[in-house]
């Protein structure tokens, strides 16, 4: 198992133009803050796969990995684990004045894979990140988990917005 980095000198790959090769690497990415709560990854190092090809001028880069987060669910705020698939290409051609053909990641020839798997992960996210499809989140009256009790079993007497109170004392 390789040790874990998040940084690769790209030119010490002695790639030639056309020429290409596969990298395994263990990650150590930062987790992530949505919506106020933290998520971290639930196994330390992530292990990913670059590819890089060697172009005319620069490179062709492909990352996947396979990471769980863990943190609270947006519904019910009860612990669970998130899968995030990461499948990610950049593209760095230095000299170029097309922002699309430079890569924020790439810095004299050093490829920042922490910071790229962090961003890369971070865009895999659902935008919801539930325990379960069917999530029923949290009672609005007493907040207890609505995945936990039957709905027939859990009912609040209500009594009625109080605003509309003398319409009612009209109406009895």
């Amino acid at each position: 198992m390789p040790p874990p980095f998040n940084t690769i000198d790209l030119t010490t790959l002695a790639l030639k133009p056309g020429g290409a090769c596969t990298v395994d690497v263990d990650l150590t990415p930062e987790g992530l803050a949505l919506g106020g709560q933290d998520y971290v990854f639930a196994e330390a190092p992530v292990p990913a796969r670059l590819d890089v090809s060697r172009t005319a001028a620069g490179y062709a880069l492909r990352l996947r990995l396979e990471a769980a987060l863990a943190g609270p669910c947006m519904r019910c705020l009860a612990e669970s684990t998130f899968p995030v698939v990461v499948d990610a290409r950049e593209v760095d051609q230095p000299g170029t004045a097309d922002e699309e053909l430079t890569s924020p990641y790439v810095d004299m020839g050093e490829l920042d894979v922490g910071a790229w798997a962090h961003d890369a992960i971070a865009l895999a996210v659902p935008q919801t990140l539930l325990c379960r499809p069917d999530c029923a989140g949290l009672c609005p009256e007493c907040g207890v988990s609505l995945n936990d009790v039957d709905p027939a079993d859990h009912v609040h007497e209500t009594e009625g917005d109080p605003r509309w109170a003398k319409l009612r004392e009209l109406l009895d």
